[in-house]
This record gives C-alpha cells, structure tokens and sequence, in this order.
C-alpha cells in the first residue's frame, strides 16, 4: 500500500504585511519570502514526514521546477510522476499579517495542464488499496476519481478551494471528505440541503453524513477544533492553542496526519488529536511546506 498525492504545485511568494490590501491602495510589504507550496506538495510532504511511502503526482513547468521537486525529494517524496508541462508552473501570492491571517491570488499554470492521458498514465502505476489524495487544484478531477473509484482505491479528497469545480466532482465517491466549514456550508446548499443560516459545526456535520452516507467526513472548525462522522459514529476534537504565525499549510498537515494514522490503524479520535497537534505545530512556524512537522516532533508535543 503506498500514497499518491495527485496534486498540485506552486511556488509561494509570501509578502508580510501590515493588514491586506484595500482596493485602489498601493502597500508597502514589509518582507518578502519565496517558499514551494500547492496544496498538493504540502500534503505529499505531511504524508512523508509523517512516515509514509508517499508519491506525487501533479505538473510542473519546464522552465521552474527545479526548486519544487527538489523540495519533495528533501522530504522524502517519489516525485517520478510528476510531469512537465511548458510554460510555467503554479504560483501564489500571498499575503500575511502580524495575526498570521493570510490571504492568497492562485494562478494555476501547469497544474491545470493535466490531461485525461496524463491521469491514465499515472494510475497505471497504482494498485488496489492504495491511497489517493486529491485537492481542487488541478484539472481532470471528475475523470481521476472515476477512473481511482474503477481500481479500488482509496480516495481522500479536500475539496479546496471552493469553486464551481466542485460540483462537477463524484463526490459520493470519496471513501474521505476533508473540508472546512465554509466549504462544507457551499457544498450542502449547492445540494440542496435544507441548512439554517448559521448552521454550527454539529449541523454541518450531520447534514454531509447524510448527504453522503458511505464517505467519512471530516470536519475543521478553525478555533472550534475538528469533527469526525460516518453513519452513527461522532467524536470532536479541540484545538491545542499556539501563538498563530502563518496558518497556510495547517489544513494540509492536518489532512496529512489524519489520514496518516487512520492507515497506521488509529482510530478517527486518535487520528483527529495527532492531526489537531501536527497543525498547531505547522501555525506556529512561517512558510507552507517549510512548516509541516515530523512525525517526532508531533509525538514529543503530545
């Protein structure tokens, strides 16, 4: 059994700032730092530190990779199915703040590059049982989790960012469904599910149960923590508070430790408390992949 997180990546430009910028404003940014991110690499990366035989998949440009396969294969990522595409690859740009707020423009490049032949040629080196990690970053997602659900896998999908994408997707077909409270309210009104106007964690969370009765749903809370349901089962968890620095990767290692130590056999309230800690670890440090602890460093704050 190994990972394959068909994913993307991007190359982060950071710009620190005092608050976002307004319409019509010019800011003065007071750093600017260059880090390999895409929620792809990030969670590749989460899936490696963990300890897990982790592949990636994705597209990269000709003219730029160098610094983001060099980042997977520092963390220990198989990175021979990533492709080159021409033209160059995904970038961000982000916006951070002194309360570790962020806010990011994403431009997908290579990412959206990916084709129907692409998907075919990367799951011809994948197996029944394996793990899929999916994202909404890159193209030809409907087609990849028909063509996973054929062969058996698992598949593990964050549907972020939110977009009209999404709806285009077999949702029903993901064993995993990782969102956070905002994507799951769009999901279940786009839907059609009856859903008050301030609808609580609690509420969320039994309407994509019911919704989509043979996924596990995992639900992030931001400050509230995190929740887990399938069918009848429940468990919530809190968060471990931290002095916020950089909150861009903590979805993605907390989707990577989740997922982690359900294949290592944890049970979904062992897995939510391991992941709860790997991404308070992950916010208290700058920087997207650069962020995302060890599997040691998880156990000794634990």
């Amino acid at each position: 059994m190994k990972v394959l997180v068909f994913g993307s990546l991007n190359i982060d430009y950071v710009y620190s700032v005092n608050h976002f910028v307004q319409p019509g404003e010019t800011l003065s940014a007071d750093d600017r730092q260059i880090f390999s991110g895409g929620k792809g690499l990030n969670q590749a990366i989460a899936f490696a530190n963990y300890g897990l035989e982790t592949w990636h998949a994705g597209a990269v440009g000709a003219e730029d990779s160098a610094p983001l396969l060099e980042t997977l294969k520092d963390a220990g990522v198989h990175t021979d199915l990533v492709l080159k595409k021409e033209g160059s690859s995904g970038h961000t740009i982000i916006q951070n703040t002194p309360e570790g707020e962020n806010c990011i423009i994403l431009f997908g490049g290579a990412n959206q590059a990916i084709t129907k032949a692409d998907v075919d040629h990367v799951l011809t080196f994948a197996e029944p049982g394996d793990y899929l990690v999916l994202q909404n970053e890159i193209s030809e997602i409907p087609y990849l989790m028909d063509c996973a659900y054929e062969k058996s896998m698992h598949i593990v999908l964050n549907p972020s960012p939110v977009n009209a994408k999404i709806f285009q997707m077999p949702l029903e077909k993901a064993e995993y469904l990782i969102l956070n409270e905002i994507e799951a309210a769009a999901i279940l009104k786009e839907t059609g599910a009856a859903l008050a106007e301030n609808a609580d964690g609690t509420a969320l969370l039994n309407g994509l149960v019911h919704k989509f009765p043979d996924s596990k749903i995992v639900l992030t809370l931001g400050k509230e923590g995190s929740m887990y349901g399938y069918r009848t089962n429940r468990c919530a968890q809190g968060i471990f508070p931290v002095k916020t620095v950089d909150t861009t990767a903590a979805g993605d290692t907390f989707t990577g430790y989740f997922v982690g130590e359900i294949i290592n056999g944890k049970t979904p309230e062992e897995a939510l408390k391991t992941a709860a800690m790997a991404s308070a670890i992950a916010v208290g440090k700058k920087g997207a992949s650069t962020s995302i602890p060890t599997l040691a460093e998880v156990l000794d704050a634990l």
